[in-house]
């Protein structure tokens, strides 16, 4: 029998409150650790400030539907794999939910040993290709956050988890502009002032040369070697 990937996170956000129970047991009886949410907003706000490996996300969530959850989370630089369950199992609805960002679709009812095989199908992403970053002739480990390729000095680059963070939103969509609120909510939590997002690109640059980070006038910063 398969085994799930040692000390992986997942999130479940799921308002029926005994399913939810159900595939956290579950999960927690496979190895894994589970965070929990209820709704659209507790889900947004626990795959922003926390570190998931996968996320399993209903489709029919109260205040906010999964697919926009989903979505959202994409919009603010968020990469982990998401599984969407629904009970809506037609084409439009599965091209609906890859389209926004997820990776998988499991329509309810579902057998347990095909849901972990695609969690663990899903788990097999992070670990592997999905853990690493790559843009602008920069190489970013998220697991070790180390920065290898054109560096400053040819030499890996250790950075802060923060640092990583913030470097990986940016290499993960290189062309686009963020704003510092933007950034705020997707690596600082939204705990600190917009200074802070100042601070840690400063920080990156002193690391990993000026032209890593782009200052975009009046609107935010983006990746600089893109």
């Amino acid at each position: 029998m398969s085994t799930p990937i040692a000390e992986a996170a997942l999130l479940v956000v799921e308002d029926d409150r005994a399913l939810s129970s159900m595939l956290a047991e579950l999960f927690t009886g496979q190895g894994y650790r589970v965070d929990t949410a209820y709704d659209g907003q507790q889900g947004l706000h626990r795959g922003l400030t926390g570190a998931y490996d996968a996320l399993i996300v209903d489709r029919g969530l109260p205040v906010m539907d999964g697919i926009d959850l989903v979505a959202l989370l994409r919009a603010r630089g968020v990469t982990t794999p998401a599984l969407v369950l629904t009970a809506r199992g037609s084409l439009d609805d599965r091209v609906a939910g890859l389209d926004a960002g997820a990776h998988d679709y499991l329509v309810k009812p579902f057998e347990v040993p095909e849901l972990m095989a695609r969690v663990r199908a899903l788990l097999r992403r992070t670990t592997g290709a999905d853990s690493v970053v790559s843009a602008g002739g920069l190489r970013l480990d998220r697991v070790s956050r180390r920065v290898s390729g054109h560096t400053p000095a040819g030499a890996e680059v250790e950075l802060s988890e923060r640092e990583a963070a913030l470097l990986a939103t940016l290499m993960g969509a290189p062309r686009r502009v963020f704003s510092r609120g933007q950034l705020l909510d997707s690596v600082f939590d939204g705990a600190e002032t917009p200074g802070a997002v100042d601070s840690y690109v400063h920080y990156l640059r002193r690391k990993l040369g000026k032209q890593v980070v782009r200052t975009v006038h009046r609107t935010g910063y983006r990746f600089g070697l893109e």
